[in-house]
């Protein structure tokens, strides 16, 4: 290994360490906290090379935004013998016309947000004999930019979902807002309370349990872990600055 491979896995190491220290950290302040969180590193656009640093430092759980890159890197991982199997999630938009090479690439599809799309997948994967694993967007923010169910439409895709046997529901994710870090906690916890106090009128409503919130990310996802988060995506903040596109 050269110095400069040993330099990014030890870089990789550190930040991961410390990470996992502020999320523990997190969960002794939080009232609200999960007794388990899981990171999800963020690795859409970053070379396979870092991905394969971090399993090697024991990390398993990876989050991608596009089909295609994901299929590349998970392919590319499977040749290598010595790596653990690692577990990704879809955290980006899906398109329908991407749902074939979707079910079974994921172990997860986090963005569900219509019920088209849970139709879609559950043909895709009772068709292949699975169970795909998927979790609800919601729109928390009532932003227009921001793909997700809103919350007064929720309970009735989760229906939908529950009806669907292919599928397992498995929680909710939200993307929150983009507040300034110097702004007050109350307004940057907003998002994070909202799908909090929604998975459990979910769970009351439609008699089902949500075990997972995958919510916050680099700049609040401690805020998220106190607020009962069992799955924060943080990208650069662990992998480092992404390439520049050419």
């Amino acid at each position: 290994m050269s110095e400069s491979q040993s330099t990014s896995l030890k870089e990789l190491t550190q930040r991961l360490s410390t990470l996992l220290a502020q999320i523990e950290a997190a969960q002794r302040r939080g009232p609200h906290a999960a007794e388990r969180v899981q990171l999800l590193a963020v690795s859409k656009t970053q070379p396979i090379s870092r991905i394969k640093a971090l399993i090697g430092a024991g990390h398993l759980l990876f989050g991608e935004n596009y089909v295609q890159e994901a299929e590349e890197k998970i392919h590319a991982l499977t040749l290598v013998d010595s790596l653990p199997r690692a577990q990704f999630h879809l955290i980006g938009n899906l398109q329908r016309n991407k749902v074939k090479r979707a079910v079974g690439l994921f172990d997860v599809i986090e963005s569900v947000d219509r019920v088209e799309l849970a139709q879609e997948i559950a043909k895709v994967a009772e068709r292949r004999g699975r169970r795909q694993r998927v979790m609800m967007q919601v729109n928390t923010s009532a932003e227009d930019s921001k793909s997700g169910v809103d919350p007064q439409s929720a309970e009735q895709l989760c229906k939908d979902i529950l009806a669907l046997p292919a599928l397992q529901l498995e929680g909710l994710m939200c993307i929150g807002q983009f507040i300034e870090p110097e702004a007050d906690d109350a307004l940057r916890r907003q998002d994070f309370i909202v799908l909090r106090e929604l998975r459990g009128a979910l769970q009351e409503r439609c008699g089902v349990q949500l075990p997972e919130l995958s919510m916050g990310m680099s700049a609040d996802f401690e805020l998220a872990v106190e607020e009962g988060a069992t799955i924060v995506r943080v990208g650069s903040a662990l992998l480092g600055e992404r390439p520049a596109k050419d």
